[in-house]
């Protein structure tokens, strides 16, 4: 699942296609929700080391029950399509450290929702066979048939040709949707409800936001 970088994509692409098989898009995740994280992932060192944040909720309060930092090395260099073979040793590290496993975890990355169906959020959620949901903040493929309405929770189907890859939600007025898409253990249909559940008043669900603005900070 994470073999080492030659120099050469057409590998990874290839097990990309073969790890996709894997991935359930049925719910298996507990309910009621009463634990939910946040995973992101930033750079230091001009890329060197991989910084990884995961953020563990209350589903009910959204309260914070703890939030863990890990850095490791970079095993390999950005190549878009790619980014869950370069991101998923400091995420899986960053889960390990958690005092306790979340019953569903939303990945800033996209799930399905991506060339080969196999995103960051789908790695992750195979490799820790944990019911992940990926939140882009742009589309990496895919169009939209439908014109989104401009209400707060409104969604739209993302189509490549004619297979859904994911949703196009509308997450807060005035701003642009997000891409959501389910990363392994989550239904296509329970995707965007999941997302806007909990989501509060900004763009992003709420553990995706700490985990962003966790990811992001440096000390």
């Amino acid at each position: 699942m994470l073999p080492e970088w030659t120099g050469s994509a057409t590998p990874l692409r290839e097990l990309q296609e073969q790890l996709a098989q894997r991935v359930l898009l049925r719910d298996g995740f507990p309910k009621p929700i009463r634990t939910i994280a946040g995973f992101d992932v930033g750079f230091e060192d001009g890329g060197a080391v991989t910084r990884a944040a995961a953020v563990l909720l209350d589903a009910d309060t959204l309260t914070v029950i703890d939030h863990r930092i890990v850095r490791l090395p970079t095993r390999m260099p950005y190549v878009p399509g790619l980014l869950g073979f370069r991101e998923l040793p400091a995420m899986l590290a960053a889960l390990d450290v958690l005092p306790l496993r979340p019953d569903l975890a939303f990945i800033d990355g996209h799930g399905t929702a991506h060339p080969r169906r196999f995103g960051s959020a789908c790695h992750f959620g195979v490799a820790a066979d944990l019911p992940t949901i990926g939140i882009g903040k742009s589309i990496l493929t895919g169009t939209s048939r439908l014109e989104l309405h401009a209400m707060r929770g409104a969604f739209t189907p993302l189509r490549d040709g004619t297979t859904q890859i994911g949703w196009l939600l509308r997450s807060k007025p005035g701003v642009h949707p997000i891409v959501v898409s389910p990363g392994h253990r989550v239904a296509m249909a329970s995707a965007p409800g999941l997302a806007m559940q909990f989501t509060t008043r900004y763009r992003l669900p709420e553990p995706i936001r700490l985990a962003d603005r966790l990811a992001s900070q440096h000390d």
